[in-house]
């Protein structure tokens, strides 16, 4: 592995060198591999390459004259400047980018004896996390790409495996790599941009996968039943996880957030306090104002917005019947405001001021709920 300057050592392993140089991840391949990816150069499968990167390529919002730059030189010769930075062989290198800080980078290891798997991931969902299905952004014909939308947020990762498997099963990888990202969001409650879906990635994910050639039998699947496939799984949902902490600031405790619940339903943080101010006197108003978190933070809050949410996705999805949508989703509006009163034993009262709780325009009743269940804490 030629030397990078001022490169900072993050893992060895008897396959492969990870340091990371300012804006780039570069991982050193130490002997021959297998790899599949998402490069714009050199993608696909290849058996010649000797290094993973992934960098920073811009700032996460409004960078204008970064995407000029790349866009005025295009993909290719983009990957080609991107690597004479690090003084790296354009034709050797799989190269990946992001608007994430490579100092988030999350290294995960996972081993079961003899098989090791690294995942190595940046990832940002702020800007740009979509469910599968959801509307494009982009459009690409004859003529080029006709851009439909603005997106933003990218969930980068390198997996390396330490033992060689079949062509099919690297391939396969990619699948259960996919489906651990997709866990990770899951477990944070990370919600599309662009639907009321629950995200399963980004509109600019991107993945390098390597194993290594040699000489023993490769193994043949990588699917979640094989203890491989195990390991792929955890390791890519961990690191994922662990990327988002640094980079979003998301991690299990801190989406118990009334806004991570119900933004995609209209309760959203940057207008909340305005839309809610019509419906509580003005000492109400201001004893919110001054004890916010301590409101859309409460654990049981959280539980009756996380309800509530799901409830709403059952009723979307026909998984409850439409006659009986509009009174479940009252019962639960219900259930937050007497969460936040504390005062449980009011909830039928409670469940009688809500009888405009509409499951198809639910913001209304939801912050009619919240201001119910404030009104009476201290009453």
């Amino acid at each position: 592995m030629p030397a990078i300057a001022h490169a900072e050592e993050l893992l060895v392993a008897r396959e492969f060198h990870l340091v990371r140089n300012g804006r780039f991840l570069v991982l050193g391949l130490l002997t021959p591999h297998r790899t599949l990816s998402t490069s714009s150069r050199n993608g696909g499968e290849s058996e010649t390459l000797r290094f993973l990167v992934n960098h920073q390529s811009c700032e996460g919002t409004d960078h204008k004259e970064r995407h000029t730059q790349i866009s005025e030189l295009g993909p290719e010769a983009y990957h080609d400047a991107a690597c004479h930075e690090i003084n790296l062989d354009p034709n050797a290198v799989a190269m990946m980018g992001t608007a994430a800080n490579m100092n988030y980078a999350a290294v995960v290891q996972h081993s079961d004896d003899p098989l090791t798997v690294t995942a190595v991931v940046t990832a940002g969902v702020h800007g740009n996390a979509a469910c599968a299905g959801d509307p494009a952004a982009w459009k690409e014909t004859e003529k080029g790409w006709q851009k439909i939308a603005e997106h933003g947020g990218t969930i980068n990762t390198m997996l390396l495996l330490n033992h060689s498997v079949t062509a099919g099963a690297l391939a396969r990888s990619v699948v259960t790599m996919t489906e651990a990202k997709s866990a990770a969001l899951q477990r944070l409650a990370v919600r599309s941009l662009y639907s009321r879906e629950f995200a399963t990635g980004t509109g600019t994910d991107q993945y390098c996968v390597a194993a290594p050639l040699t000489n023993q039998p490769p193994l043949t699947s990588t699917s979640p039943h094989a203890k491989l496939g195990e390991l792929i799984g955890t390791a890519v949902r961990d690191a994922t996880m662990e990327a988002l902490r640094w980079q979003n600031g998301l991690e299990p405790s801190t989406t118990r957030f009334l806004f991570h619940a119900l933004n995609r339903f209209g309760i959203q943080e940057r207008t909340f306090l305005a839309d809610i101010a019509p419906r509580l006197t003005e000492r109400e108003l201001d004893l919110l104002k001054k004890n916010l978190n301590s409101v859309v933070y409460e654990p049981k809050v959280a539980a009756a917005a996380f309800s509530i949410a799901a409830v709403l996705d059952r009723i979307r999805y026909g998984t409850l019947p439409a006659s009986a949508a509009r009174d479940v989703f009252r019962q639960h509006a219900a259930t937050l405001a007497a969460s936040l009163s504390a005062k449980t034993d009011r909830w039928q009262e409670f469940f009688a001021q809500l009888s405009g709780a509409d499951p198809e325009n639910p913001a209304p009743a939801l912050l009619h709920a919240i201001a119910l269940g404030w009104s009476l804490k201290w009453r």
